[in-house]
């Protein structure tokens, strides 16, 4: 390697850069920052013009400042006067727009960009009047690859979308009329593979998601209103990846995961829900190979159970579990979920401090125990021997220290001695932040 001294006289070293690697930072300001450099020198003056990711935040009105969209011009007028024939890769809009005349300054924005041959649009805009217009020129673009919309507002869709490029649509708290997300959206983006739709603090959510291609599916729906007969289905029979946060509704028909691989299910108790229904969902996912229960699910299926009567389904494919409650009424799920899963070989443990004893669980199947938060207390050892002991497939034990807890030799030969009623040899190791160590009970 060259270490000579580079000697750059006046100049500042930044100067030295290449210009797509002055691009490539300037892309990671807001447009009306990256702008301002312009004015630096005369190198500087159309580095701007290389920029390829367009953000426009809060700081960038619609009456703006020298070099940014003047008014009066279209947003067009600008990208040529700036980007020329340059490509733009994303275009990222962020504010709030106070009456029409805003609003169609940004419909003719997201428009010019399209017309640009944009690859992502990412818009998240507050308007006081709820109404989110879009050109339709969105809806048709056949560049984009990646849209977000947003947020706590109404979007009104065109009847008509053909989308041939996009891949990833994120939806951010948009209140669709009847079936538009799904019939219309949906169903106009042919190679659509990842749909995420997150809603929070608004009512008349989605309730009715489909799509034949989407292989990953986030839904997190966090602080809506539910009523008494609250539904939602799906039907996405290519899915992989299914993420799923909500309220524990009366029903769930259908939902039709025929592909479905690895689940994430948080779903939480609500009194405004007389008697949930959540067996269409149980059934939807039992394909699954790999099932992460959240603590308020555990819960939340137990009252379904004990108190409506649910029978789970069989979990054949099921080869990792991750489990965890804060009471024993999610505890006593554990056994009977174990019961459905004759394949299981990975249970990944959460809150092991809160689990009830008493409560028998079968684990004779299960080849690797993963403990999560684990703090040495004298409860979690005792329940600790209890899961080993009943383990005669046990071959590793991974016990994950909670955050601040600190492990040295002596408590480690001390664990040693603690467990040596394991009933045959198993590894066990400790993790923490700053080292990884291992213990081997040979009993």
């Amino acid at each position: 390697m060259d270490t000579k001294k580079l000697d750059t006289g006046s100049r500042d070293a930044i100067s030295f850069l290449p210009e797509e690697i002055l691009s490539d930072i300037l892309s990671l300001l807001p447009i009306k920052q990256a702008v301002s450099t312009s004015v630096l020198s005369k190198n500087w003056r159309n580095i701007f013009r290389l920029v390829d990711y367009l953000d426009f935040d809060y700081s960038v009105s619609v009456h703006p400042e020298k070099g940014e969209p003047k008014r009066g011009e279209r947003f067009k007028e600008y990208l040529d006067r700036t980007q020329r024939d340059s490509p733009i890769i994303k275009f990222s809009l962020e504010r709030h727009v106070g009456d029409h005349n805003e609003m169609a300054y940004v419909s003719s924005w997201v428009s010019d960009a399209v017309e640009h041959g944009v690859l992502e649009v990412d818009v998240s805009v507050k308007p006081r009047l709820g109404m989110l217009f879009m050109p339709c020129e969105l809806f048709t673009s056949k560049t984009l690859v990646k849209l977000t919309l947003g947020t706590q507002v109404q979007c009104d869709i065109p009847s008509y979308v053909l989308l041939p490029s996009l891949k990833i649509l994120i939806i951010e708290t948009i209140f669709f009329a009847s079936k538009d997300l799904s019939d219309v959206l949906v169903a106009g983006c042919p190679v659509l593979e990842e749909l995420f739709v997150r809603h929070e603090e608004m009512d008349s959510h989605p309730y009715y998601i489909s799509s034949r291609t989407i292989k990953k599916l986030s839904v997190q729906y966090r602080g809506c209103d539910v009523y008494y007969e609250s539904g939602l289905s799906f039907d996405a029979p290519s899915l992989v990846s299914f993420d799923y946060s909500d309220h524990a509704l009366y029903e769930y028909t259908p939902v039709n995961f025929g592909s479905l691989v690895e689940a994430r299910v948080d779903i939480r108790y609500n009194r405004k829900v007389v008697k949930p229904d959540i067996s269409g969902l149980m059934i939807g996912i039992s394909n699954i190979e790999t099932l992460h229960l959240s603590p308020a699910s555990a819960d939340t299926i137990s009252r379904c159970v004990s108190r409506h009567g649910l029978l789970l389904p069989m979990f054949n494919n099921l080869v990792s579990l991750s489990f965890g409650s804060k009471n024993e009424r999610g505890w006593k799920l554990l056994p009977y979920l174990l019961e459905k899963s004759p394949k299981l070989e990975t249970l990944i443990i959460q809150s092991l401090n809160v689990y009830a004893s008493y409560i028998p669980i079968p684990l004779y199947q299960v080849k690797l125990m993963h403990i999560l938060g684990y703090q040495g207390t004298v409860q979690e050892l005792k329940h600790l021997k209890t899961f080993i002991g009943r383990m005669q497939c046990l071959e590793l034990v991974l016990l994950e220290l909670a955050e601040g807890v600190v492990v040295d030799d002596g408590k480690i030969l001390q664990l040693n001695r603690d467990l040596n009623h394991a009933s045959r040899k198993c590894s066990i190791q400790m993790h923490d932040r700053s080292r990884i160590s291992h213990l081997s009970l040979d009993t």
